[in-house]
Order: C-alpha cells, then sequence, then structure tokens
C-alpha cells in the first residue's frame, strides 16, 4: 500500500493520498482523525491490545467507521451498514471499491504513525 500526505500552502488543507484499492483510508484519516492525537492513541493502543485476538473493536465516525478484528482493520463507509435491500438490475453492481479497505494491523499502525510525525511538523 502506497501512500503519500501532504499540506495546502495556499489553504493550510491536509490531504492523504492512498494507491488504489486504499483511497478510503485517505478519507478516513482526514475526515474522522485529523490532528486529534488522543483519537491516534486510543487506536494505537487497541492495536497493541488487540494483536493475535479474535474480539472486535470498533470506532464509529460521521461517515466512516473503523473495525479491528482477526489481525485486519477495515475502514468501510458507514452507509455500507444499511440493512436496507435494495433491487438491482442482475447486471448493475453497487460500486464501494472507494468506500472499504482492509489491510493489517502492522500497515495500519505504521500509517498513523507516519500521519502522526506528519501533522507534527505543522
Amino acid at each position: 500500500m502506497d501512500y503519500e500526505f501532504k499540506k495546502n500552502t495556499l489553504d493550510g488543507t491536509y490531504h492523504a493520498i492512498f494507491s488504489m484499492g486504499h483511497e478510503v483510508l485517505g478519507r478516513w484519516i482526514i475526515d474522522e482523525i485529523g490532528k486529534d492525537t488522543d483519537k491516534l492513541d486510543l487506536i494505537m493502543d487497541q492495536l497493541s491490545a488487540m494483536k493475535n485476538s479474535s474480539q472486535e473493536w470498533r470506532l464509529v465516525g460521521e461517515e466512516l467507521t473503523l473495525s479491528l478484528q482477526d489481525n485486519e482493520a477495515l475502514v468501510q463507509a458507514n452507509c455500507l451498514f444499511s440493512e436496507e435491500e435494495e433491487d438491482f438490475e442482475e447486471d448493475l453492481h453497487f460500486y464501494d471499491e472507494e468506500s472499504l479497505s482492509v489491510c493489517g494491523f502492522e500497515d495500519l499502525a505504521q500509517v498513523l504513525e507516519g500521519w502522526r510525525a506528519f501533522i507534527k511538523r505543522f
């Protein structure tokens, strides 16, 4: 998984750009984590505590949710949790590639440490 953190010098906004299949991680970092180091600490503590555990832990955000279980981190749009079934024609599929991403605990920890280092610089 490739990623890059940037800060727009004109308006001060942050950007987290991730490779295909992991784009939602960038949205999650910007929209749900931001510069909240307490939230970063909470997630890092959970990653350590849950290593090699089958328990599940969730951090539900405004638009995106982080789920930790079985050494995998899943970030997905809250709209994907909808239990309403929609009727689609057979040849149409709901596109959720940019609304869902899975990675290992170690990868997520590396990303979050990189984000922490990045926001400390500004």
